[in-house]
């Protein structure tokens, strides 16, 4: 049974990005919201965020509000923002992989990869 997972580190600060609003999209010719998640204290969204017969294999859009997290956090920071929602777009080929697409974080950068 597939299932997908999230996670973001705020590298910028060496914390785990607590209160992120997360969404998942379909990515499709005509993108359909899934569903919203945000981060626990621990940069996790409690559970997986697609599983079960839920999940299908195709290609899907997260998107990271980092902009609204950052400025919670006090840091200073330009006017626009220089990061705000931060699209990832990605396959998932293997009905029964394990897809994990964490974030790492800072207001000027970010990095991703598949994990584990």
């Amino acid at each position: 049974m597939g299932r997908l997972t999230t996670h973001v580190l705020d590298t910028a600060l060496g914390v785990p990005a607590k209160g992120l609003k997360i969404e998942l999209w379909s990515a499709g010719e005509t993108p359909q919201h899934i569903s919203s998640h945000e981060t626990n204290d621990d940069g996790r969204v409690d559970g997986a965020i697609l599983e079960g017969d839920a999940f299908k294999t195709g290609t899907y859009e997260l998107r990271f509000h980092a902009g609204d997290y950052l400025k919670a956090t006090g840091t200073q920071l330009p006017d626009p923002l220089f990061l705000d929602v931060i699209p990832i777009r990605f396959g998932m080929a293997e009905q029964d992989g394990h897809y994990h697409v964490p974030l790492l974080l800072s207001p000027f950068s970010y990095s991703t990869y598949r994990g584990s």
